[in-house]
């Protein structure tokens, strides 16, 4: 759902965002990072990694708002978000 009234600084403003990369090797499938994002980004991939664990796939990584909170609970480090910035007015202010 799209909020009906916008920041009156958006267009000033840089909103966080990252970029989100995932060391298949390392990942065991737990599913911390699917369970406990904020914006819902991680979903469970049917495919296998070489030690037979599934892991998470990124759904949108538009909506990754650089918490970390997925880097911080990974128990194998198979998890890190590179910061970046990206203009408030590129991007759409969802209520997740």
């Amino acid at each position: 759902m799209k909020y009906w009234r916008q920041p009156l600084d958006r267009d000033r403003i840089q909103v966080p965002c990252g970029i989100i990369h995932i060391i298949e090797e390392r990942c065991k499938g737990c599913g911390f990072c699917v369970e406990f994002c904020p914006r819902g980004v991680f979903v469970i991939s049917k495919r296998t990694n070489p030690k037979g664990y599934h892991p998470p796939e990124i759904t949108d990584s538009s909506q990754c708002a650089d918490c970390g909170l997925c880097a911080l609970l990974c128990p194998d480090f198979a998890i890190y978000v590179e910061s970046s910035q990206m203009p408030a007015k590129d991007r759409d202010v969802t209520d997740e």
